[in-house]
């Protein structure tokens, strides 16, 4: 049943960010980075069993953000992209921090969530560094390679090259840098080299499935679908 829930969160994601970007243009994208990036983080803390072997949620809606990313660079230019991304990264330090100081308030005798944000978020400052470096060297490196084979490789039938590309190789450093810096000591190697594993297996998967939606987004953009950006 998990694959099942897999693929129904994949179809979420997509639908989301596409309804995102058709209603708010550009706007849109900048509001479903910090999103991508505040949801990845909460999620990743669950572990569950996929396709036979063991893995991680957030690894669909953080992928996404890959894919806003990309539709930025190919439409607004690296600066903007560059911009989601800074936004991205300060509202996962802001979440990360906010949360600290919410576990250290002294919860009433009537309180029953203390132990869960305890469990949650008390996880939180390893997994949001590793997240956090993770996040800027793979996005930084996402937007420098799409547009490196946006210059090499320009026009309307390589969009699908430049997007698999840059997407690939970024989420092969995301995923190494964030596990090892998340998760080393935490899990036994074995289950370490299954989560990394998966979690760029099912990275890859989410970076082929979004291709179709890039396009969408060039027609949307070439006839004029979208709305006036306030940004």
């Amino acid at each position: 049943m998990n694959e099942l829930f897999w693929f129904v969160m994949l179809l979420c994601n997509f639908a989301l960010i596409m309804f995102s970007f058709r209603r708010w243009g550009k706007l849109g994208l900048f509001i479903w980075i910090p999103i991508s990036v505040i949801v990845a983080n909460i999620q990743v803390t669950k572990n569950v069993m996929l396709f036979g072997l063991e893995a991680t949620l957030g690894n669909i809606v953080y992928a996404t953000g890959f894919l806003a990313t990309d539709i930025l660079t190919e439409f607004y230019g690296k600066k903007e992209s560059a911009k989601a991304v800074a936004i991205g990264f300060f509202s996962l330090l802001t979440m990360t921090v906010l949360m600290q100081v919410a576990l250290f308030f002294e919860p009433a005798s009537s309180d029953i969530a203390q132990p869960s944000l305890s469990v949650i978020f008390g996880l939180m400052p390893r997994i949001a560094f590793g997240s956090l470096v993770a996040y800027v060297i793979s996005n930084l490196h996402d937007i420098w390679a799409f547009d490196f084979w946006k210059r090499k490789r320009p026009g309307r039938n390589t969009l699908w090259l430049r997007n698999n590309l840059s997407t690939f190789a970024s989420q092969l450093i995301d995923t190494l840098v964030f596990t090892l810096i998340a998760f080393w000591g935490v899990y036994p190697t074995a289950v370490l080299i299954q989560i990394m594993l998966s979690t760029y297996l099912l990275k890859w998967v989410v970076a082929m499935l979004d291709t179709p939606f890039i396009y969408l987004a060039r027609h949307w953009y070439e006839n004029g679908k979208l709305p006036a950006s306030p940004i």
